[in-house]
């Protein structure tokens, strides 16, 4: 949660916290999602930006949650080639790691690693270069539209039969650091 809020924070846009139980029924989510999209409608929101690529299943779904509601949803990414949107976003100057993998198609061992070119040429011919079919997952920790870059680090791991997910950490920078850090680079 903390990490959700810092990238909020450094983007500089409203937070909306959905808290849900685990395990969490469908039920539970879709009226917690609806909660969501009342209070969200009650603040002038008119669309919900989605960054799914081509599963039909989940676009499909997505849109009838929405069906309506009052608002939109938008793909703005929809059917883009994954491997040159990875090269896309990497161009575009976001920085994200890997926090977790579905351990049957990617190996433990890539968490923590930058999303960056290498990576990409070590991906497994099978894992879609964005880990679309749920391969692995990435938290975005600087861009373009971050005002400051978050900085984390990998804390540990925890692991069950088919996942592996980090404890990523944000790391505090001291003051002191941060005006030695940019005179070192003034």
């Amino acid at each position: 949660m903390e990490t959700v809020q810092a990238q909020a924070r450094a983007v500089g846009l409203p937070l909306e916290v959905v808290p849900l139980p685990w395990p969490c029924s469908n039920e539970v989510y879709e009226r917690a999602i609806r909660r969501a999209i009342e209070n969200g409608l009650g603040r002038g929101a008119t669309h919900l930006a989605f960054g799914d690529l081509f599963l039909e299943d989940v676009r499909d779904y997505r849109r009838q949650l929405l069906a309506g509601s009052g608002l939109e949803p938008l793909f703005p990414i929809w059917r883009h080639p994954t491997a040159a949107l990875a090269r896309k976003i990497m161009d575009a100057g976001l920085v994200a790691v890997i926090t977790g993998v579905d351990k049957r198609k990617l190996s433990p061992a890539f968490l923590g690693r930058r999303f960056d070119r290498t990576l990409l040429e070590e991906l497994p011919p099978d894992v879609d270069p964005c880990g679309e079919n749920g391969e692995f997952h990435t938290c975005v920790l600087d861009g373009p539209m971050f005002g400051e870059p978050l900085r984390a680090r990998l804390a540990g791991t925890e692991e069950t039969e088919d996942f592996a997910i980090g404890d990523l950490r944000l790391e505090r920078q001291s003051a002191a650091a941060r005006l030695e850090e940019l005179h070192s680079s003034g």
